[in-house]
């Protein structure tokens, strides 16, 4: 190799943090006249690449070609917020490279994989263009007195620093130099943004890792300052049975303030929401009491309690909303974590979620093979139906009208037209919750009670009268839902129409 490009080595053994990976300045090679190459003639090149040709660090030798095996030990970030002291959390191995995390917080789950570009990106950077050779005057690039350096040690010892100043006018890049070394470059600004980081914006802003296969969520429970009752959802073994036809799609029910079957689509975040939760940015780590006490999570305004068939349980601390510029989020926190997160409105739903938010309006939802027995009270007049399977012991792969009998007050009746007649009455939908409302005086309008063979349960519903457009449904002698007057005078009229020809009314007003 030519003295002259052996000079230039020489010159750029202090190139070392900025680059991710291979180490080598970019060269060009002597002329043929035997003309010598200087420095200027490589600095003056584009795309220069500021790493050093040292076989202490990762590289390339530059007169045999072969591969530099460096690692970076250590990293020190000092910038206008923090200093960053990065270590290793794991060793170069023949699979995969080293990782890293920062030194006094591994107790705190950490963003490795951000923390990591800290020491990859100052281990193979490359630069733009060439600013400035011989620079005396650091200041107007704002390296004199830099708000950024950067202090990379590998595992062999060896020690550089990169100096990190203001961002170019153009180009979008920051002018870069390395310590001891008085050439300017510029160096995009995508490969130093993680320098100029907050400790925070280190820190892992997924409250509850999601699992990669999802237990079942056996209960959870919803307890808030300004609930009388907790919210409980509890998961419905019934829906584990093949055989099992009712209720909804929901694999869960409420079971408090009220039984309710649940609407898959707005129950679901809030019964596994927990899982996967982010959070917008962290207001603590490792935080004191006084923190838990000034995000008001010391006696949380809401507290979520996640109990799962693995044996794991989970509680979550929320406080009330507050407004962040960006719209309304809450604190919170892991009951027994250290972590203190700022998390939206929109993601903390458990914070103003009520019962009818995510119960279904449905509550006739049995299946209507599953019914052995229903009757209905009118004012004086009584519907009693019995229905039997004729072959209870033959294995049907689907049931149809033609494998029951059916009788009405004692007499035979059309299966299939009490099929039809069932099929109006799980259409009763409730308006609104009527939880704790006093029920009126008097008798009721009608009076629906049926049998559920499956689970073993007799639902009574009594629907009086509440005012001209509302009824009141009381389930087993509490108040429950208010539902369309209209629905219960419709449900009268067909079976006022039972024993005729009359299609059944499906809709009312």
């Amino acid at each position: 190799m030519k003295k002259s490009v052996k000079g230039i080595i020489g010159l750029s053994v202090l190139l070392l943090a900025l680059g991710g990976g291979a180490a080598a300045l970019l060269l060009t090679e002597p002329k043929d006249d035997g003309e010598k190459s200087s420095s200027t003639d490589v600095l003056n090149e584009k795309q220069v690449k500021l790493l050093i040709y040292d076989d202490k660090v990762t590289g390339t030798d530059p007169e045999t070609g072969a591969d530099l095996e460096g690692v970076i030990k250590t990293v020190n970030v000092k910038n206008k917020t923090d200093e960053l002291h990065v270590i290793q959390k794991t060793t170069k191995t023949e699979e995969s490279g080293a990782t890293y995390t920062l030194d006094g917080y591994q107790d705190v789950v950490m963003n490795d994989t951000l923390i990591g570009t800290l020491a990859n990106n100052a281990n193979g950077l490359t630069s733009e263009d060439v600013i400035e050779e011989n620079c005396t005057d650091t200041a107007k690039f704002g390296l004199a007195e830099p708000e950024i350096t950067v202090d990379i040690e590998y595992e062999t010892g060896t020690k550089y620093r990169m100096l990190i100043g203001d961002e170019a006018p153009v180009g979008d890049a920051t002018y870069v130099m390395i310590d001891g070394i008085d050439t300017v470059f510029t160096v995009r600004n995508s490969a130093l943004a993680n320098y100029k980081k907050t400790l925070m914006d280190f820190v892992e802003t997924t409250v509850l890792k999601a699992p990669d296969e999802y237990p079942i969520v056996n209960k959870l429970t919803v307890s808030r300052e300004d609930l009388e009752t907790d919210i409980v959802m509890e998961y419905d073994k019934a829906t584990e049975d093949s055989s099992y036809s009712g209720g909804t799609t929901a694999t869960h029910v409420m079971t408090s303030p009220t039984f309710a079957y649940l609407t898959i689509e707005r129950s679901t975040d809030i019964i596994t929401g927990m899982f996967g939760l982010s959070a917008d940015s962290i207001y603590a780590i490792q935080c004191t009491d006084s923190d838990i006490a000034e995000a008001g999570l010391k006696e949380p305004f809401c507290t979520v309690t996640m109990e799962c068939d693995d044996g794991n349980d989970y509680t979550l601390l929320l406080s009330e909303y507050f407004e962040d510029g960006s719209g309304k989020s809450c604190y919170g926190m892991l009951e027994g974590g250290n972590v203190i997160f700022v998390i939206d409105a929109e993601k903390a739903k458990w914070v103003t979620v009520q019962p009818v938010d995510i119960a279904s309006r449905i509550f006739i939802a049995s299946y209507v093979w599953n019914v052995p027995e229903l009757s209905l009270t009118c004012g004086d007049k009584t519907y009693e139906f019995e229905v039997t399977r004729n072959n209870p012991d033959e294995e049907k792969e689907a049931l149809t009208s033609d494998d029951f009998s059916t009788t009405l007050n004692g007499e035979a009746f059309d299966t299939e037209r009490f099929r039809k007649f069932y099929s109006f009455l799980i259409k009763a939908n409730g308006e609104s919750f009527a939880l704790g409302e006093e029920i009126p005086a008097g008798e009721p309008m009608a009076v629906l009670e049926f049998t559920d063979s499956y689970s073993g349960k007799t639902m009574k519903y009594e629907f009086y009268e509440k005012s001209s457009l509302q009824a009141l449904v009381v389930a087993d002698g509490e108040s429950k839902f208010n539902i369309s007057k209209s629905y219960v005078e419709t449900m009268i009229e067909n079976a006022e129409n039972l024993k005729s020809d009359t299609d059944f009314k499906t809709t009312w007003k």
